[in-house]
């Protein structure tokens, strides 16, 4: 956890997506801090729509406040081949547990659906926060210019069965 923010001090509530968080999804992506600078072109147009979030499992984690909550993260799990697709927390929620929680929802969801591993490549600045929550490196996806310029380090969550 980060010194600089708290733990989370509102309840928390993951709920499947549903199409009309997609612009909010959008928003989240497009205007992550960890794709600043550099990284800015790998999510200048990118866009979670509404067939996005209908075709994969989708989940957001909502924070209760006085507009009916609000999103605070969300994570997309596709299931064959087994990928945690996407995973954001919105800038002001990061170091609160938000994406511990959603990890560890994604996990459950994969065991539900019979999956015993999750495979996830990793945007560079991430990489800390994947083995922090359990992931392990498993190799390096590489380059694909112009679309990703660059390499990235390349997880794998083993899910157990319970």
């Amino acid at each position: 956890m980060s010194s600089r923010t708290s733990p989370i001090s509102q309840p928390v509530t993951i709920r499947r997506a549903v199409a009309r968080d997609a612009k909010r999804l959008t928003r989240l992506v497009r205007g992550s801090g960890a794709y600043e600078g550099k990284y800015a072109a790998a999510v200048a147009g990118y866009r979670v729509g509404p067939d996005y979030i209908e075709a994969h499992r989708a989940f957001v984690a909502v924070g209760a406040d006085e507009h009916g909550g609000r999103v605070l993260g969300f994570y997309s799990l596709v299931l064959a081949p087994p990928e945690l697709d996407l995973l954001f927390v919105a800038d002001e929620a990061q170091g609160r547990g938000i994406g511990r929680l959603l990890v560890a929802h994604m996990q459950s969801e994969a065991r539900a659906a019979g999956l015993d591993r999750v495979r996830v490549v990793s945007h560079l600045p991430s990489e800390d926060f994947y083995h922090r929550v359990g992931a392990v490196r498993i190799g390096t996806a590489l380059a694909n210019p112009p679309a990703m310029p660059w390499d990235r380090p390349e997880f794998e969550f083993r899910i157990p069965s319970e």
